[in-house]
């Protein structure tokens, strides 16, 4: 099963903008996601084309399985 830990995040426009990692730890907690996230956010570490990050939106795991019919 694929995982992907997205970060959402609203820029200076108020639009989402998602930071998506493969593969996260297994025992990653949510605080852990939120100092991170606080992190990018506070440092100014990535801008979208409508400005810096200025907001935590949501975070959250996808898993996915793939199945192959033939």
């Amino acid at each position: 099963m694929a995982k992907t830990l997205q970060m959402v995040f609203r820029d200076a426009a108020g639009k989402e903008c998602t930071l998506s990692l493969v593969d996260p730890k297994a025992d990653l907690t949510l605080a852990q996601v939120n100092e991170a996230m606080t992190e990018i956010v506070s440092r100014n570490i990535f801008t979208s084309k409508n400005g810096d990050y200025v907001q935590i939106a949501d975070a959250r795991i996808l898993s996915r399985d793939t199945v192959s019919l033939a």
